[in-house]
């Protein structure tokens, strides 16, 4: 059930949500690096397993208010099939960004770690922007069929995907640029080094207007202007890591 409220309510709920978003990711990252004495594999595990546990919850907890895109590129892609206003695009983008780098601190605290630094775990070569693209282009093609069609399987849907996309891609599936850019600020499992970065927020620029025109093909959906008062909120919750 969406929720109708004013647009500095819904930006709270999109920042909240995309802290707690990276909060998960570096948190469980660090923690499951100590606690897998050097088993690569299991902290990889414990990171997607709560990664994609806190997704559902995430997207069932803020949906209602702001549409829990947690991502740029669904917001822009939202913006596109006209179900968010393009006047509220720049806010909800600034406020993603925001949350974002603040979850990074907020983990890196909770772990005694600096509250930023920057990263020195290189993630670079065609194998990592394939990945990349694939992941974006995925999780953007999901969530355009799936919000229109099964919009009450959205948060569960997106939460398996972004699971299995740790596993199936070499660059364990950013897919967002905002979580790409905070992840720079942390020296710890989760992190990408800032060199690295630019490499990803091209491919997944590329994943998410590939996903649009495939998909935007695949399944047309007649843009109809969004009031204010439903500016996000297009029948359903959407986001991604």
């Amino acid at each position: 059930m969406s929720v109708k409220t004013d647009l500095s309510r819904r930006l709270v709920a999109e920042g909240l949500g995309t802290a707690f978003l990276l909060a998960t990711i570096v948190g469980s990252g660090i923690m499951g690096e100590r606690l897998a004495g050097g088993n690569v594999a299991i902290a990889l595990l414990a990171n997607a397993l709560s990664t994609a546990a806190m997704l559902y919850v995430l997207i069932a907890w803020f949906g209602p208010f702001s549409g829990a895109h947690f991502n740029p590129v669904v917001t822009l892609l939202m913006a596109a099939r006209g179900d968010v206003a393009w006047k509220a695009v720049p806010a909800y983008i600034a406020v993603q960004f925001a949350g974002a780098i603040a979850g990074v601190g907020i983990a890196d605290i909770m772990f005694d770690l600096p509250i930023y630094s920057w990263s020195l775990h290189i993630r670079m070569g065609p194998s990592q922007w394939l990945s990349e693209f694939v992941a974006t282009f995925g999780l953007l093609g999901l969530i355009w069929v799936s919000s229109r069609n099964r919009p009450i399987a959205v948060p569960g849907l997106v939460a398996c995907y972004i699971g299995a996309a740790y596993w199936f891609t070499a660059s364990t599936s950013f897919a967002n640029p905002a979580v790409t850019i905070a992840r720079a600020l942390t020296n710890s499992f989760a992190g990408i080094r800032p060199n690295d970065v630019l490499g990803f927020l091209i491919a997944q620029i590329a994943g998410a207007i590939a996903a649009f025109a495939v998909f935007g093909w695949l399944l047309p959906v007649r843009a109809v202007k969004p009031t204010e008062d439903t500016a996000s909120l297009s029948g359903a919750a959407r986001a991604e890591t």
